[in-house]
């Protein structure tokens, strides 16, 4: 495939909270800071050129956070793609703290998450964020009070639309009570299973919540979509020995069948692996793979 053919239009498009027109396949920019999801990347420029490629790709969403670096991946998406076309769209998230390489808290105090969205606002030098999403749920904070304080903003001008992030659908319901929600990110793939400190959901809670999202018209975005490279399974990998493609391409097309809401975010710091994911766009799984391949992961 040529790379001059290569567009994640190719995977269709959804309309999120009825203004929002993007292709279903995204980029996810955590990985374009330091190790560890800490600091600057040890190649700024090539992390620059990452971004600026797959706008050139036609993704129109990037998805981000105030965490990742914490601040890099923002300010590298601003450094790199402002003034912004006007197709794209870039969602961020507030409610995560860092103290280090691969460290985490969870911060849903109204005050803290005031804080971030003006953060963020700054760092990628826009007035409103068209999609802002509570990063979790923090157990040392009751969850009404985490939402209210970003529908308080939504109510300001300050963001466009509110999503969530690592939610279950109990608690996407009572979200709803509060303030509109479009979208839902949780992690999601072919492979799911196990822990990981961003998560209080389990995989059979997601799975609920991808068909309550599907049933309901809210965009569901998969983080770890290729479970950070570690795709691999007998079934996969003999898909894409047939169709001559690597087994990360048809786990993004398993993910793109499996839910037309569906948005998958891959991330990465190289240029190389971006366009072979970009790629996946243009796969389209038979029905007897899309089955096969669903017995061996997450239906």
């Amino acid at each position: 495939m040529a790379t001059q053919q290569l567009s994640a239009a190719a995977a269709g498009s959804i309309t999120i909270g009825g203004d929002l027109r993007v292709n279903r396949l995204g980029f996810g920019a955590m990985r374009i800071t330091g190790r560890g999801i800490w600091g600057s990347p040890a190649d700024p420029a090539g992390a620059i050129t990452v971004l600026q490629r797959a706008v050139a790709l036609d993704v129109t969403l990037i998805d981000t956070a105030d965490s990742y670096g914490p601040n890099v991946s923002e300010e590298l998406i601003a450094q790199a793609l402002y003034p912004y076309p006007a197709s794209l769209v870039i969602a961020t998230k507030g409610g995560f703290t860092r103290s280090g390489p691969n460290a985490w808290a969870p911060d849903g105090h109204p005050q803290h998450l005031r804080e971030a969205l003006e953060g963020s606002l700054r760092r990628l030098r826009l007035d409103r964020i068209d999609l802002y999403q509570f990063h979790r749920p923090d157990p040392k904070v009751p969850f009404e009070e985490s939402v209210g304080a970003i529908a308080d903003l939504a109510k300001q001008g300050k963001i466009r639309h509110v999503g969530l992030s690592n939610v279950n659908v109990e608690e996407l319901q009572r979200a709803q009570q509060i303030v509109p929600i479009v979208s839902v990110q949780n992690r999601f793939n072919n492979a799911s299973g196990g822990a990981h400190e961003y998560n209080h959901v389990t995989d059979d809670e997601t799975i609920a919540m991808v068909d309550h999202c599907t049933e309901h018209g809210l965009a569901f975005f998969p983080w770890g979509p290729l479970a950070a490279g570690r795709i691999s399974s007998e079934r996969i990998d003999a898909v894409a020995k047939g169709r001559g493609v690597s087994p990360n391409q048809i786990a993004l097309a398993w993910l793109l069948r499996r839910s037309p809401v569906m948005v998958p975010i891959p991330g990465t710091s190289s240029v190389a692996h971006l366009e072979e994911n970009v790629a996946a766009a243009q796969i389209a799984l038979t029905d007897q793979e899309f089955a096969d391949l669903s017995v061996a992961g997450s239906e």
